[in-house]
């Protein structure tokens, strides 16, 4: 479920607690969690729901000015039923908090070395040495970039290093990827 910007200022500030979709089937589950650019939302509720239920002030809590900017939103995608969802801001991307722990142990190392050398398996080829290394290079250093380096299709090696990501190893920037502390500490130590 992606936000627009404005609405994750609204999230971030408190102010906006629903959102409003249209779906063939649900994305996101009641007690489940959506991590986005201002923190982990933990989903109250997702109910289907007749549009014209939607109230001015529902909409104002999904970030817009009234009932009519959301439908005018909502009539971009014409297939699926509507579905109302609420949810609060739960804290912090724990990712954040991870990239910064650069203090790697002997633990903490090798715990790494074992997943990135299942994703080189998975993968049947060793490709996340070469794109941490050529990511360390140069902040920004895009898909694109590292695709064509490695002779691997662009769309698949982001789906891969979203895996880096989550190891806390590298970060997006608004062009391209950089590494992180953590990311940092783990090439120096090799």
């Amino acid at each position: 479920m992606l936000f627009r910007q404005n609405v994750l200022a609204g999230i971030a500030g408190g102010d906006v607690t629903l959102a409003f979709r249209r779906w063939t089937k649900p994305t996101v589950k009641a007690g489940g969690s959506l991590r986005t650019a201002v923190g982990v939302l933990a989903i109250d509720a997702v109910d289907e729901i007749d549009e014209g239920a939607i109230t001015d002030s529902d909409a104002r809590k999904a970030g817009f000015v009234d009932r009519a900017a959301l439908a005018k939103e909502l009539t971009a995608r014409t297939e699926g039923r509507c579905y109302r969802i609420a949810f609060h801001r739960a804290g912090d991307d724990p990712r954040i908090a991870l990239r910064e722990a650069a203090d790697l142990d002997g633990e903490g190392r090798a715990e790494i070395d074992r997943k990135l050398a299942r994703f080189d398996d998975s993968a049947g080829m060793g490709w996340t040495r070469p794109v941490l290394q050529l990511i360390a290079v140069r902040d920004g250093t895009t898909a694109a970039e590292l695709s064509a380096s490695i002779g691997m299709e662009k769309l698949k090696l982001k789906a891969r290093i979203r895996k880096l990501k989550e190891l806390g190893l590298t970060e997006s920037l608004d062009v391209g990827y950089r590494l992180s502390g953590r990311g940092r500490a783990y090439l120096d130590g090799e």
